[in-house]
């Protein structure tokens, strides 16, 4: 008898059902003549190869280096079997998926790609101009799935029965539309309808000779304000250039000052109003399809200046469909892209609250009979000390799950609820965590609900079953209060020990690797001394967070309102140097604070009456800007005042002495007081001094002034991670991570995971595993 047949099992984890990733494998098997078959279960894909050894070394190598578009792997374990001489089959298979509790990721919604794109283009194709078109390499995926696994019965496609020639390519493994659950045609699929959300008649025939979506492309480019339907929930669409418009969704979005995204029919277009970089135009054309924060030309073509007010950056995105590739066919300008939603409530994206909810910022809506599952914004990313890092987490991006880093093969099941601003909550379970897309401010009873719904959709899809819950320590967060509602053990997690570990885990830190020297920066987090704190420097592993210093504490004058009214942080911070105050009385900043009732606000800082101390990043930068004129009255938007300070910096100033900081060590903790900086800021203001080149050297004093603070703090560490939303300036981040390396730091920055709040919600899940496994042992 002949000795078995040289063979192994191949186990495959990570984004890889449902992407076109069981074709590829066979067709690269069957090219080299192996046998074999390949299948989809519950824990991704296992594939039986059949072949010499040197064969199957080469599959290996040919099948990483050639993966479709949108999988991932997360893990691949090779193990040899024994088969019999005479295997049966002629060649390789795909065959019969196998159940199981599912533990396979949700993939994300994917822009349109190139092959799909051509189609509609070509008059000869027969899904010409048809506005769904997808395959497995691109569609909706998160937005659409119902229940678990991913199979079109279980999706908002339903109730679309495959005609006969999609039934023939769903069933085809050598077609790219192989068990591409969104499989639809003009035959058998949605469609898409312009109609007028104020009841009037209209005709599409009145604006195109060739349907709908070109009807609401014709729209645009006549200045009208057009809602559409997206992956994601409705967008508002409006020409960038054009005043009129802009204006009309500013005020229906009661959004008076925050950026608008823009959409560009292509690059070229971009291009002519901002500078793009090889990496960002490879993030533009990616298939996540983020909005990408560029440097605008000042030499370039120019938007409506009610996009981005005051802004030295705009942010641009591709089209997401094929709908939006056939809207803005003939558009040769931009135009704005943004959700469809009032200031602070979630987006819209229920056909029968279209109406009411957008009815009032536009009369045209383009609409169609698919369902939104799942609501997700667009993402935004940044090109930040090298690299494209994000910003939003949503649309493209989320839910995609990050595996546990070394040591957490025993974590319990864990659901962290997050944080208030920039919500987003996570579901940590076996070997990972699934972090949900961006939901947004918790302030608002409609995100509140978003978030209620967020986590139930997430443990239906991933089949999660808690043992515990992870929340904030502030007891005023709404997730924090409801996290009892669960009826399951709650750990609390600091807020800025969440932040790093966060940034940890997205590193791929150990379970026990040594405690890091974690920065956090951000505005506002409740320490776990009661008090609040935002600017820190901890000694911090998964498990615990011991702080070692940082900011001085200020007071918040006025309580909630010091986040709204710039003005009160530089008052609290010169209250303490009424001698400074009175030598520079002559400075615009200092004559303006003298003319507000003063004597109220030193009896209210005298008494401690609503103005808590903090030591807040976010904080000192308002009082900055509004030294310098910068939003000085009010801010409209949540870092309004510090975008402005970093927008305002002058690149070539940031060579020059920083202003300074003083470090001391109280009580053996480092506090870094901001005192000495007013008196050199201030002078530069009675010089008349640039304001490009005072918020360069505030930049660069407080960047000095952190890496001083690490140098005291390093002691046995070795490693420093940054998260906070603070990190979100470009120009800080650069001058800091930098001058770490180079003093000997292994500096860890987000990449994957957002610096702001967004990220709070893994960290919390995670700290919560690290310290159950800690009780266990």
């Amino acid at each position: 008898m002949s000795a078995p047949l040289a063979s192994e099992q191949i186990r495959v984890r990570g984004t890889v059902q449902g992407v076109g990733f069981r074709p590829t494998v066979a067709r690269l098997a069957r090219a080299m003549a192996l046998k074999g078959w390949v299948r989809n279960d519950a824990e991704g894909v296992l594939i039986t190869l059949v072949g010499d050894a040197e064969q199957r070394e080469q599959f290996v190598d040919a099948l990483m280096g050639n993966l479709p578009p949108l999988a991932r792997v997360d893990d691949l374990e090779r193990r040899p079997i024994d088969v019999p001489d005479r295997f049966p089959g002629e060649d390789f298979r795909i065959i019969k998926s196998e159940g199981g509790r599912n533990q396979t990721p949700i993939t994300p919604d994917a822009a349109a790609c190139p092959d799909c794109v051509e189609e509609v283009r070509n008059p000869l194709d027969r899904r010409y101009r048809y506005p769904f078109t997808n395959c497995t390499h691109c569609g909706p995926r998160y937005t659409i799935i119902t229940a678990m696994p991913y199979d079109r019965p279980q999706t908002s496609m339903a109730g679309f029965p495959m005609c006969a020639t999609c039934a023939a390519e769903y069933e085809d493994e050598a077609d790219r539309r192989y068990h591409a659950q969104p499989i639809a045609c003009h035959v058998c699929g949605p469609k898409a309808r312009l109609i007028r959300l104020d009841g009037r008649a209209s005709s599409f025939a009145t604006l195109s000779m060739m349907d709908d979506v070109d009807a609401g492309g014709s729209l645009l480019m006549n200045g009208e304000v057009l809602t559409a339907k997206g992956l994601g929930g409705y967008q508002l669409l409006t020409d960038a250039t054009k005043d009129a418009g802009v204006a009309r969704i500013r005020e229906g979005k009661q959004r008076p000052d925050k950026p608008l995204a823009l959409l560009a029919r292509d690059l070229d277009i971009i291009r002519k109003y901002c500078h793009v970089s090889d990496d960002e135009a490879q993030a533009l054309q990616s298939p996540a399809n983020p909005i990408v924060l560029l440097d605008i030309k000042e030499d370039g073509a120019a938007v409506s200046a009610l996009v981005a007010p005051g802004q030295k950056t705009l942010g641009f995105m591709l089209p997401s469909t094929p709908m939006h590739h056939l809207m803005l066919r003939r558009m040769k300008r931009p135009v704005v892209c943004t959700s469809g939603n009032a200031s602070g409530a979630p987006q819209c994206i229920d056909d029968d609250r279209l109406v009411d909810e957008l009815g009032k910022i536009t009369d045209w809506a383009l609409v169609h009979n698919r369902a939104i599952t799942a609501r997700v914004d667009d993402s935004v990313v940044r090109r930040i000390a090298g690299e494209i890092r994000i910003l939003r987490r949503a649309r493209g991006y989320a839910p995609t799950p990050m595996p546990l880093p070394a040591g957490f093969e025993e974590a319990p099941s864990v659901l962290a609820v997050g944080a208030q601003l920039k919500s987003t909550v996570c579901v940590l379970q076996d070997g990972v965590t699934v972090l949900s897309p961006y939901i947004g401010e918790l302030d608002h009873p409609q995100t509140q609900q978003a978030w209620a719904d967020t986590i139930q959709r997430l443990q239906d899809l991933t089949g999660h079953q808690p043992e515990r819950v992870a929340a904030d320590m502030h007891p005023g967060y709404f997730a924090t209060e409801n996290a009892d509602g669960f009826g399951l053990p709650v750990e609390h997690v600091q807020h800025h020990h969440a932040h790093i570990a966060a940034c940890l885990a997205e590193n791929d830190h150990p379970l026990d690797a040594p405690p890091v020297l974690g920065i956090a920066l951000d505005g506002l987090g409740f320490g776990d001394d009661g008090t609040l704190w935002g600017a820190e420097l901890l000694r911090a592993d998964y498990r615990q967070a011991v702080r070692l210093g940082g900011l001085q504490a200020t007071p918040l004058l006025g309580g909630d309102r010091a986040a709204r009214e710039p003005w009160r942080n530089l008052y609290a911070q010169l209250a303490a140097l009424p001698e400074l105050m009175e030598h520079f009385d002559d400075v615009d900043a200092i004559r303006d604070l003298k003319a507000r009732p003063l004597r109220l606000l030193d009896a209210a800082l005298a008494a401690k009456i609503n103005c808590p101390p903090a030591s807040s990043a976010g904080r000192l930068f308002d009082a900055v800007a509004a030294a310098i004129g910068l939003h000085r009255e009010r801010i409209s938007y949540e870092g309004q005042a510090a975008i402005a300070l970093e927008g305002a910096v002058d690149p070539d100033a940031l060579g020059l002495v920083g202003y300074p900081l003083d470090l001391s060590v109280v009580n053996d903790r480092i506090v870094i007081s901001t005192a000495p900086l007013w008196a050199g800021l201030m002078t530069d203001l009675r010089a008349k001094r640039p304001t490009g080149v005072i918020a360069a050297r505030f930049h660069r004093g407080l960047a000095d002034a952190i890496v001083a603070a690490a140098g005291w703090a390093r002691r046995d560490h070795t490693v420093a991670a940054l998260s906070g939303g603070v990190w979100q300036n470009r120009i800080l981040t650069e001058l800091v991570a930098t001058r770490l390396a180079e003093t000997g730091w292994s500096v860890k920055l987000h990449r994957l995971l957002p610096p702001n709040d967004e990220c709070i919600a893994l960290g919390q899940a995670i700290v919560a595993a690290a310290r159950a496994i800690s009780r266990r042992t």
